[in-house]
């Protein structure tokens, strides 16, 4: 089994930044972009009615393997693997399967590059010894979580080219359509800062296959938030920046080892 993830490493610093909140909606259109993603999301997946409970579940999820030492993390591992083995379906004549070792493996890179995105975007971009390092301890999780070694590139250098190779591959799909729809019927502030940030982000070519626009006074605006964001979060020590993340995966291996708490804070 992979060590587990100590303080003060790259993974324990970037990974639960709080600032990491502010992509969590490109990591779900860059998830939904995958065509196998699509149809799971599309079939097993209640985020046209409860977006962000999904959301939270990932990140309630993900919190374990970082934070949550190396038996919560196996136990979450296997809870994991387990349930998406349910879910399969057909789509345009085809069986899919959740766990198909490609589409797994995707929705495991978007989540390894997002913190380091978060940093060159919002922070200060990783060094080469701690992309070395955050790569490594993300490759032992994907290992954890079953990601097949051949699926995850030796490198980041590597992680980068496969990355790109693969978002190239994307296009509009109606599962993206469906998740932009549900966003516009939030309140129409909320619904424009979400949609603001996932233009901003996104990768330049799969933003404009999607139709969304950018403009030279949009780069000014998000310059002027990116600025902002840097200068309030980056002074804050990495144990401030994570404590809520760290919280959660603490919270989450407790619920796990007395699941009656668990189901009564459920239906409360």
């Amino acid at each position: 089994m992979a060590a587990p993830i100590v303080k003060g490493t790259a993974a324990w610093k970037y990974f639960g930044d709080f600032r990491d909140a502010l992509l969590a909606w490109q990591v779900l259109v860059l998830q939904v972009a995958h065509p196998v993603v699509a149809a799971g999301v599309r079939d097993h997946s209640g985020y046209t009615e409860d977006p962000w409970t999904r959301l939270m579940r990932t990140v309630a999820s993900l919190s374990i393997y970082v934070y949550g030492g190396k038996e919560g993390a196996k136990y979450e591992a296997d809870r994991l693997r387990a349930l998406h083995r349910t879910f399969t379906g057909t789509d345009k004549g085809r069986r899919y399967s959740a766990l198909d070792p490609e589409a797994y493996a995707w929705v495991h890179a978007t989540l390894v590059k997002a913190p380091v995105d978060v940093q060159r975007f919002f922070g200060k971009p990783l060094t080469a010894s701690e992309l070395d390092e955050y790569y490594a301890q993300m490759c032992d999780i994907g290992r954890l979580l079953g990601v097949r070694e051949k699926d995850l590139p030796k490198t980041w250098q590597e992680f980068e080219r496969y990355y790109d190779e693969t978002v190239a591959t994307f296009d509009i799909n109606p599962t993206i359509e469906t998740l932009f729809e549900t966003i516009h019927m939030l309140r129409r502030q909320q619904a424009r800062a979400m949609m603001f940030l996932i233009r901003a982000t996104l990768p330049p070519d799969l933003r404009e296959k999607l139709g969304l626009p950018w403009t030279p006074k949009d780069r000014r605006t998000f310059d002027r938030f990116a600025q902002a964001v840097r200068k309030i979060g980056t002074p804050i020590p990495p144990a401030a920046r994570t404590a809520p993340m760290r919280w959660i995966g603490k919270l989450n291996v407790w619920f796990r080892a007395h699941p009656r708490a668990y189901r009564l804070l459920v239906r409360a």
